[in-house]
């Protein structure tokens, strides 16, 4: 992955908690890859025969008070490190900045009415408008006060937990996923399509399509004067990251099992297929996953 080591980089898209410790519970609002943190943890509390029902725990992770909590933060070292593409192909925070600034230069232009949502970087756990999270949920959206919060440790557990191959694409991936719910927030309909789990279900239905409008980004990406290029190695690695985060893959790994009515994000072929959807098409009209089979 190459980014045009001219363009000037946003550091104002990104809080920067790190360091930072609050909060005392999970909560998680808007969906988004940080769900695998949950499933893990559903995994583990139904194998123990621990308390709680999978509707008993979700429901628990989707409640909002629609309230900002928590210090807003500051951009910090990002601020004076961060400031071109060349620092980008050094710096892995500053290569995070240039994929969130680059997502939303193409929403910016695509969507009429879009608005820039920050990326929070936290270590451990922060307070968040969806609840006090940790950093177990990895990367996810906030509705609540339209955030994306990230670990930057997650991308080393995409590697070493859930058997990814890695690469600096799959990091874009995971980050143009969580700003496509922000698309549904801004267009409605992330609430209204976050509930019911199961393969067929709103809640698979809703990340199917931020896979989608991921690959719609990518498809995009460098005309957002950030990227040089995408290869057909950095799309390989976005699906590579996209299936080892697939319920199948997650439960098969986890538990030696699935059971696809307990699906909240899709199996690895699925959130593979509408990545590409979005990539091949670019379109995000072709992105209704909300009709029809999956």
């Amino acid at each position: 992955m190459s980014f045009d080591p001219g363009s000037n980089l946003d550091p104002s898209q990104i809080q920067d908690r790190r360091g930072g410790v609050s909060g005392r519970t999970v909560a998680l609002g808007g969906g988004g890859l940080g769900i695998v943190g949950v499933i893990l943890t559903l995994v583990l509390t139904l194998a123990g025969g621990g308390g709680g029902t999978t509707t008993d725990i979700l429901n628990q992770l989707s409640g909002l008070n629609g309230q900002q909590v928590g210090d807003p933060g500051s951009s910090g070292t990002v601020a004076s490190e961060c400031r071109t593409g060349a620092d980008a192909q050094r710096k892995e925070d500053c290569r995070i900045v240039g994929y969130v600034n680059s997502i939303q230069s193409y929403w910016s232009k695509e969507l009429k009415g879009y608005t820039l949502a920050p990326t929070v970087f936290f270590s451990g756990q922060t307070d968040t408008g969806c609840g006090p999270a940790s950093t177990d949920v990895g990367p996810f959206y906030c509705p609540a006060d339209k955030n994306v919060y990230i670990d930057l440790g997650f991308f080393s557990e995409l590697k070493t937990k859930f058997g990814a191959k890695g690469g600096t694409f799959a990091q874009g991936y995971v980050l143009a996923h969580e700003y496509g719910h922000h698309v549904q927030d801004l267009l409605g309909v992330l609430n209204t399509g976050s509930g019911a789990q199961g393969a067929q279900g709103q809640s698979v239905r809703t990340e199917l399509q931020a896979d989608c409008y991921a690959g719609v980004w990518a498809a995009h990406a460098v005309d957002t004067g950030f990227l040089n290029q995408v290869s057909q190695a950095n799309i390989a690695d976005a699906l590579d990251a996209a299936a080892a985060v697939g319920d199948d893959r997650i439960q098969t790994e986890f538990q030696g099992s699935t059971n696809p009515e307990t699906w909240t994000h899709g199996s690895s072929a699925e959130r593979q297929h509408w990545f590409t959807t979005g990539y091949q098409s670019g379109n995000p009209n072709k992105c209704d996953t909300f009709h029809g089979s999956l």
